[in-house]
């Protein structure tokens, strides 16, 4: 396993890209702190927005990555586009039919990693060509596969290639990174401990109501609630707010009213209803931070060379 050049940094770390709070700022702020920053591109994002966050995470030079999702491209090739002509550090592709963009990624020289959920995902991207694996367990916030824990798929997965692997998923600080460096793995995909730092791009309540949880629910109730199109494989660890207990293994029963009582929510910043993405590490954000206090945290898990 060579990892490649520009991803050899100080701290082994890259920041997962996190559509909604992974915007330029953070990203800019992780890679300056020493790991690798990425912002992420939903589905409603524009070219201009790609370009205007992309010049903050790449101000003065600064590395750095996107996210896409492949679902979101099929619907709008202008987000690719974008970020082709823009030629970020690293691209990942993940959710959906990746390969046709990861290959014009690759013919023009960036690098592209994928996540894989299970080990059936990981033929796909080998046979795309991908530089990079990020094994996702489900422990891991946000969207992806519920199928096998983060350890036990790292494992998996680094038996079956010789690619760089990034682990992904529960992992909270210089303890986790450390435990799949030992494993083999090229360094650790984070999310979670970057949602309660002063650079996420989320509104102050959200972090407040992130300080508050205390456990997390995985399903498609807010993508029902928000009448997404994310594939029905991939569904979401949140916050186990009052909203997803309640239509949790019933999202197919959602109605109208319930739609409507989401949006309001959302509105209102009331995160009993609303949505927050996050991974089982959530109960260890008490308080705001910075992303460089977090890199620094994660730095400890680095034996010195």
């Amino acid at each position: 396993m060579r990892l490649p050049e520009p991803l050899r940094t100080p701290v082994p770390l890259i920041s997962a890209p996190m559509a909604g709070p992974g915007g330029g700022r953070l990203a800019h702020a992780v890679s300056a702190a020493g790991a690798l920053g990425m912002f992420g591109v939903n589905d409603s994002r524009t070219r201009e927005w790609i370009q205007t966050e992309a010049a903050v995470a790449g101000a003065g030079g600064a590395p750095y990555g996107v996210g896409l999702a492949a679902w979101a491209l099929e619907k709008h090739p202008e987000q690719l586009d974008a970020v082709l002509a823009l030629r970020p550090t690293l691209v990942s592709v993940s959710f959906g039919d990746y390969a046709p963009a990861i290959g014009l990624l690759r013919e023009a020289g960036i690098l592209t990693a994928t996540q894989v959920g299970c080990l059936d995902d990981l033929e796909g991207a080998i046979d795309a060509g991908v530089d990079i694996i990020v094994a996702r367990g489900g422990e891991g916030g946000g969207h992806g596969r519920n199928s096998i824990a983060t350890l036990p798929l790292l494992q998996l997965v680094l038996e079956r290639t010789e690619l760089p692997v990034y682990a992904a998923g529960g992992i909270l600080n210089h303890r986790g990174l450390a435990a799949v460096l030992a494993a083999g793995a090229a360094g650790a995909w984070v999310g979670t401990a970057f949602l309660g730092t002063r650079e996420a791009a989320s509104p102050s309540a959200a972090k407040t109501a992130l300080f508050a949880a205390h456990s997390t629910g995985y399903g498609r109730v807010f993508d029902e609630a928000q009448e997404v199109g994310w594939p029905r494989e991939y569904g979401g660890r949140s916050v186990a707010n009052r909203f997803f207990e309640e239509w949790v293994g019933h999202e197919d029963e959602l109605d109208d009213s319930a739609r409507t009582r989401f949006r309001a929510a959302v509105s209102g910043q009331d995160y009993s209803v609303a949505h927050l993405y996050a991974g089982q590490g959530v109960t260890a954000l008490t308080h705001e931070v910075s992303a460089a206090d977090v890199v620094a945290e994660f730095a400890r898990g680095v034996k010195p060379a």
